[in-house]
């Protein structure tokens, strides 16, 4: 995809910084030394990180290499761990870059593939101001631990093994393999342990984002329903079949559910804007704004690669993309909505009348690529003697009428924030935010909000907040 990029910024600026000797691919016999994986992730970060000219020690690399490899050597030995140094190069304003000794554990995330016991939860503060924290059960994923217990949606817990969940040590508690926990009620005042306890074990699972696809028939209308939780390129051919039901149908208006989706796959967002609208694929979807030294590359040898168009069909299958050709769409968000959810969101935007339904958006308007230890830092042809790979932000995405930067999220229309005390059923057309979306399709009547306790409501904590994938967006290099 950016072989003209690897072409004249790989080669152009770094031949004369390769410090170290080459080494061949079949090198499994001699471990990858702590330096050579450091002198990769550096020479990766000064290619590619988005906000290379906020770091010193990339930007001004005179000041780094000085007259030769003695000294690059000295500045990455500066540093104990490949870790400390990625930590090192990353700058201020850069929440979500991340690095893996593991890639092939990445991968699997970045595919659907967690550990995970089906637990769906959020973590939230006592409204007490004592500490305590209380979990919240937001769904249960089917065919796992939790599936063959009664847990269910808007059920409470407040113990872990016995221990009660607090703000101090909620982080181990929740990153254990197999733990108990202690279900309670909740008012929206007191938490109440109960005496009843569910045991539950992770393990390795594929999640399928396409958690809810049904047809509401209300009034005279026939309304589609999505719920979609990750955006993953293998599920392209799914999803679209999921709109090809809904063409089928006659499905007249859609409500597109994103509220637990933390992002994911560029690409697939832009099939799923695609399948929504029907915009012609001569029309801009979103720009591209890489770094100085990558962008005017791009702006010379290849601008054209700046432009994600929306599409007609499905990448390399060639599918014909099935679509809504919808005017209005209706988009549920809280602000675990981020990344390629707010992409689609303010991707559309400028085209259709997009109707944002909840919470404010995370604020995530940045992508990244996986970048591996090889001469053009692809996979293919990735050294063999180590794992490590890093994700840095690479880019930030605009649309087409240059809309980005929402640091702060994007605002809903119709403010509604998940209330812990009445959950309902997720895809039923009596829980909250479903409800008010099809008040507004059926009568235009707009659902307001119900004000709560803030602090019994101030989410601090999930159960995917550990993995590295977290709340990202991504592409392909």
């Amino acid at each position: 995809m950016i072989m003209k990029l690897l072409r004249y910024s790989v080669l152009l600026f770094f031949i004369s910084l390769f410090v170290f000797s080459c080494k061949d691919n079949d090198d499994e016999l001699h471990p990858a030394s702590s330096l050579e994986i450091k002198n990769f992730i550096w020479k990766a970060m000064n290619v590619f990180y988005l906000y290379k000219s906020d770091v010193p020690n990339l930007e001004r690399t005179e000041a780094v290499i000085g007259s030769g490899a003695e000294n690059f050597e000295s500045f990455l030995n500066k540093f104990d761990t490949p870790e400390a140094l990625y930590e090192a190069l990353q700058a201020p304003q850069d929440r979500f870059s991340f690095m893996s000794s593991n890639y092939l554990e990445l991968e699997k995330l970045f595919s659907g593939v967690s550990t995970s016991n089906g637990l769906e939860f959020g973590l939230n503060k006592y409204p007490d101001s004592s500490g305590n924290v209380y979990g919240f059960v937001k769904h249960i994923l089917p065919d796992t631990d939790a599936s063959r217990t009664a847990l269910k949606r808007g059920d409470i817990f407040s113990t872990i093994n016995g221990e009660q969940i607090t703000e101090d040590n909620f982080r181990r508690l929740i990153s254990q393999n197999s733990y108990t926990i202690g279900l309670a009620n909740f008012d929206g005042t007191t938490v109440m342990p109960l005496d009843v306890t569910v045991s539950l074990t992770k393990r390795e699972y594929m999640e399928n984002p396409i958690f809810i696809e049904k047809i509401i028939e209300i009034a005279d209308k026939k309304v589609g329903y999505l719920m979609y939780n990750s955006f993953i390129r293998e599920y392209d051919t799914q999803l679209n079949a999921v709109f090809g039901n809904f063409k089928a149908s006659g499905v007249t208006d859609l409500v597109l559910d994103l509220r637990y989706n933390g992002g994911g796959s560029v690409s697939n967002a832009i099939n799923l804007a695609s399948m929504i609208s029907g915009v012609s694929k001569d029309n801009v979807f979103s720009t591209e704004e890489w770094n100085s030294r990558i962008q005017a590359d791009f702006q010379k040898n290849n601008p054209g690669r700046l432009t994600n168009f929306f599409r007609e069909r499905l990448g390399k299958t060639n599918i014909q993309i099935n679509t809504l050709k919808l005017s209005k769409v209706y988009v549920l968000t809280t602000k675990r909505s981020a990344s390629a959810s707010e992409l689609v969101i303010n991707g559309l935007n400028p085209y259709m009348d997009v109707v944002q339904i909840g919470e404010r958006t995370s604020g995530k308007y940045q992508a990244s690529i996986t970048l591996y230890d090889s001469p053009d830092f692809r996979r293919a042809r990735a050294r063999k003697n180590h794992f490590y790979a890093i994700q840095p932000l690479v880019l930030k995405s605009l649309n087409r009428d240059g809309f980005t930067d929402f640091d702060d999220g994007l605002v809903p229309d119709i403010a509604i924030e998940e209330d812990v005390t009445n959950a309902g059923v997720l895809g039923d057309p009596e829980e909250p935010l479903l409800k008010a979306a099809l008040d507004l399709i059926t009568s235009g009547k707009k659902t307001a909000g119900k004000k709560r306790n803030s602090r019994s409501t101030e989410e601090i904590g999930n159960n995917h907040m550990f993995q590295s994938n977290y709340e990202r967006m991504y592409i392909s290099l």
